[in-house]
């Protein structure tokens, strides 16, 4: 994390300038260049994820479910986020490789890898680096996968396939994972609440 401070500090310095458009146009087109896209998608993915936490957990604490906002959690989700980031930024920029053009059946293909190979993993993932940061044992990681993962698989479908044809037609690489995270910061609120709530066991 960082290392992506640094990587941000040297970025502006890059494109200081008077004119405050022309300022905005080069952040842009220098944040999503080849050299600095991982750490823009991952700053993204961090920045969103957390959002997305501190709205579930406000929401918690408005129907009286917590007391308190918890910034372990969010540090924890954000710290996901990253991991979650790291996977998108080289998926989308494989797939693109792949299965070039925006075909009909170009992005059907997209769509379909998309969702019976990626979002599988991004859930285990998930799952996966939480239990990691929040030193949870193996077994308890099998048994929330068990318990969640077709919860949120689920969700998946009706949110990313019509979400993923704007992505694959309309897009360049470059964009896709600011798209995804944009379209994502609701779904990061249900994601969270799937994740801490405690009466989804089978």
């Amino acid at each position: 994390m960082q290392a992506i401070g640094v990587t941000w500090r040297r970025l502006a310095d890059n494109i200081r300038t008077s004119n405050t458009a022309t300022s905005f146009r080069r952040l842009v087109k220098v944040a999503f260049s080849d050299k600095y896209l991982l750490y823009t998608n991952v700053t993204i993915s961090v920045s969103l994820s957390s959002a997305g936490d501190l709205m579930e957990q406000t929401y918690e604490i408005y129907t009286g479910d917590q007391d308190n906002y918890d910034f372990k959690r969010t540090r924890h989700m954000g710290f996901s986020g990253a991991a979650l980031g790291v996977l998108c930024h080289h998926w989308y920029k494989v797939l693109d490789k792949v299965i070039i053009g925006k075909t009909f059946d170009m992005v059907t293909k997209k769509l379909l890898l998309d969702q019976f190979i990626f979002s599988p993993i991004m859930i285990v993932t998930l799952f996966g680096s939480l239990a990691l940061f929040e030193k949870d044992p193996v077994a308890n990681f099998k048994e929330e996968v068990r318990d969640k993962f077709t919860t949120l698989y689920q969700a998946e479908w009706m949110v990313w396939p019509p979400a993923q044809i704007i992505n694959f037609y309309f897009l360049p690489t470059r964009f896709r994972v600011l798209y995804d995270n944009t379209i994502s910061l609701g779904y990061d609120v249900y994601t969270s609440q799937v994740k801490h709530n405690k009466s989804l066991k089978k």
